[in-house]
Order: C-alpha cells, then sequence, then structure tokens
C-alpha cells in the first residue's frame, strides 16, 4: 500500500529572510536585495546578507571543505534537523536528499593559474572536497548522525526539486519512514557570473538593479543570478500525525523529463516539459483544472519564459490558474531555487497571501493569469515547476492538508 508523504518541518535560508515572518513581511513591503556585484558593474545578484555557516553550526572544522552552495546546504538542513523534534539517536534510518550545484568559484580556489599548473604551498591536501557534489551531503550526515538511504542530485536548476520528489517517492514507496531533503547553492562569484555572461544567460544592463528581473515580460532580457538553501522534513502520514507533528503541506505527485534537444535551450514544442508537469499531476489524481496555483520557473530569459508560457496556455487553455514566479523576488538560485520556492510557497499557502510577479509591465501571454498584483488568497493546490541546463524537467504537487 502507498504511504502518504506530509512536509513536518522547514528551513529556509532566503535573501528575502530566514523564517516565515521576515519572509512574508519582504513580500508586503516589496523589498528584494537586488545588487550590482563590486567586481562587475554590468550584471545584477541577489545575494543573502550576512552569513555564516558558524552560526549555525557551530564550530565545525570541517566547513572549511564546503563552498558557499555546500554552506547553504549544510546551514538549512542543520537548522531543520534542529528544530524536526527528533534527536541525533532517532536519525540512523533516515533519509538524505540533496540538491547541490558546481563550484564556479575558479578564481577564488585557485587565483594563480600558470601553465595549467593549480599546485602551490598553500593548496590544502583535500581541495577536492570543494568541488565534490556529495561533500554537502557527507557534511549533513556527519552533523546529524544520518546513515539511511541518501541521493545527491547535480541536475542544475532542476537539481533541489528533484531531490524532493526522489525523497517523496522513497517514502511513498515505503523504503523510508522519513527523509530530509533539500539543496543549496551560490553562483554569485566571479567565476559563476562569467559563466553566465558567457553563454547570454544573465540580466546585463544599466538600469535599476530592482528592474533588472522581469519574468513573463516583454521587455526581459536576462536572469539575476541568487543563491540560498533550504530544507525539508518528510514523513508517512500515520507516522506524522502518530507523534503530533505539524504537518505543513502534503507532497502528492512529482514528475521528472529529459528534452533530448539541446544543452541549454528548452525544447521548442515543450511537449516532454508538458509530460513532467502531467506525470505529477496524474500521480497526484488531480485534473489540471484542480490546480489554483502555479509557481513557475520564471527565470527572466527569453526562451525559458516564451516556452513555460507556451506550456501553461497549452495545459490549462483559458481557465490558467494564478501564476507566480519567486524569482522576480530572489533571482534566480540555480540547483537551489527548486527547494526555495517551495519553502516560499508553503509559507504563502499558510499566510493566505500570493505576491506579485515584480516588474510584470506587458505579459508575454494574453491568456495566463499571472498576478500582478500582491492579494490575500486562500489556496490549497499548486505546482512548482522547474527547467534546467541539459534539458531537465520537474514537477511537484502539494496540497495543503489544513
Amino acid at each position: 500500500m502507498k504511504k502518504r508523504v506530509v512536509i513536518t518541518a522547514t528551513s529556509v535560508l532566503s535573501s528575502l529572510g530566514h523564517n516565515p515572518r521576515e519572509i512574508i513581511k519582504s513580500f508586503k513591503e516589496g523589498r528584494v536585495s537586488f545588487e550590482r556585484p563590486p567586481f562587475d558593474s554590468e550584471v545584477v545578484t541577489a545575494p543573502v546578507k550576512n552569513f555564516s555557516l558558524r552560526d549555525y553550526t557551530g564550530p565545525f572544522k570541517d566547513g572549511r571543505y564546503l563552498n558557499r552552495g555546500a554552506q547553504f546546504a549544510a546551514a538549512a538542513a542543520t537548522e531543520l534537523i534542529r528544530n524536526s523534534g527528533y534527536r541525533k539517536e532517532d536519525l540512523p534510518d533516515a533519509g538524505l536528499f540533496t540538491g547541490t550545484g558546481p563550484n564556479l568559484d575558479i578564481g577564488g580556489e585557485f587565483p594563480e593559474i600558470r601553465g595549467g599548473n593549480v599546485d602551490r604551498e598553500d593548496l590544502r591536501a583535500l581541495w577536492i572536497l570543494r568541488f565534490l557534489p556529495n561533500t554537502a551531503a557527507s557534511a549533513i550526515a556527519k552533523l546529524s548522525g544520518i546513515h539511511g538511504e541518501n541521493l545527491t542530485i547535480s541536475t542544475a536548476c532542476s537539481a533541489s526539486l528533484q531531490a524532493i520528489g526522489e525523497a517523496y517517492r522513497r517514502i511513498k514507496d515505503g523504503y523510508l519512514k522519513r527523509a530530509f531533503a533539500g539543496g543549496g547553492d551560490s553562483r554569485l562569484s566571479p567565476g559563476g557570473i562569467l559563466a553566465y555572461k558567457k553563454a547570454n544567460a544573465l540580466y546585463v544592463g544599466n538600469n535599476s538593479p530592482d528592474g533588472a528581473s522581469r519574468p513573463f515580460d516583454n521587455s526581459r532580457s536576462g536572469f539575476v543570478p541568487g543563491e540560498g538553501g533550504a530544507f525539508f522534513l518528510l514523513e508517512e502520514l500515520e507516522a506524522a500525525e502518530k507523534r503530533g507533528a505539524e504537518i505543513l503541506g502534503e507532497i502528492c505527485g512529482y514528475g521528472c523529463t529529459l528534452d533530448a534537444y539541446n544543452l541549454t535551450a528548452p525544447e521548442k514544442g515543450v511537449e516532454r516539459g508538458r509530460i513532467a508537469v502531467m506525470s505529477a499531476l496524474n500521480e497526484a489524481g488531480v485534473s489540471p483544472s484542480k490546480i489554483e496555483v502555479i509557481s513557475a520557473h520564471g527565470t527572466s530569459t527569453i526562451l525559458n519564459d516564451e516556452r513555460e508560457a507556451h506550456l501553461i496556455a497549452d495545459l490549462y487553455g483559458k481557465n490558467s490558474p494564478r501564476v507566480i514566479a519567486f524569482k522576480s523576488w530572489i533571482g534566480h538560485a540555480s540547483a537551489a531555487c527548486g527547494a526555495l520556492e517551495l519553502a516560499l510557497l508553503l509559507i504563502c499557502m499558510r499566510e493566505e497571501y500570493l505576491p506579485e510577479i515584480r516588474n510584470l509591465d506587458e505579459p508575454c501571454h494574453g491568456e495566463i493569469n499571472f498576478v500582478r498584483q500582491g492579494k490575500n488568497v486562500s489556496f490549497r493546490t499548486a505546482v512548482i515547476q522547474n527547467f534546467g541546463f541539459g534539458g531537465q524537467n520537474s514537477a511537484l504537487i502539494i496540497r495543503c492538508t489544513r
């Protein structure tokens, strides 16, 4: 018998704040952290201010082997476990599913490379750990005592949503009773900015930083990179109820596909993206007409928004659910975006509030119900969509159980 899977605890480290009160206040007051980095006046970033791993883990000598994205993952997971209601001795059989991205801070890690030689006297013996994708999960396990089934996923911008989806499946199918799932990422270093700038994916311009991220607007020209991390405790519904845990939401369906089309651009007909969303809907037993809110990927790039808008219009017709785009508030957190957007969605669901898509002056599609003004709205069923480099597509269905 398939198990029902619920979310009983969350943690989030975002540029809008680190708890529901701060985040809702940021939404209602229109507060964002978009700014120009000191090393490039043409681009805009959305950093998390005043972050220190030590504030979450305490003294942790292995923290030196975590790049900034991995630090966000470890901090969010540590905070979650601390507030989960479980003790360290309760967690040996728990699962751990982590979405991570590559360390692109090449110049920061190797300030001098001559003739291809990176070796130098002060090079750390275990420098490789700052580049391995599973270092974050290894650090989280060491800090928490988790020993169970685990998976590190690095499927670009789809990574952390797929990590949550895979944890959901393990519990639903009876392999685990509980799992911690989420991710962290940061690409705000000169190397990360250079990588996306060379790929013509970033906003580049001299306008106000606050207006740089504009998902689904006709004047959009590229994404604003963000950073952060979020983690979730997933449990069997019966076990959660038995221990009296607060239930924040239920995961009802998950889908993922590959375009097999282009290494960076989304598929023209968005057929595989549509199949990913429909797979999640079918697993949840929910028809498109029952979805009340779509948390769109909404990167503010020309191709992604055009094709995601086409997917939404094709799937829902003229009866589009309300569509929101969190990247207009926090930028694009790459591998961590799905986890961050799930955390923000759960907060909005509980607070019965939907933030507007910032800077949406001229929508690129006239038949989609974009949220253009923040409003108090009660909703119970939503879908999160993420699409990444490599043709990665993923979707997760969330239901409020209250």
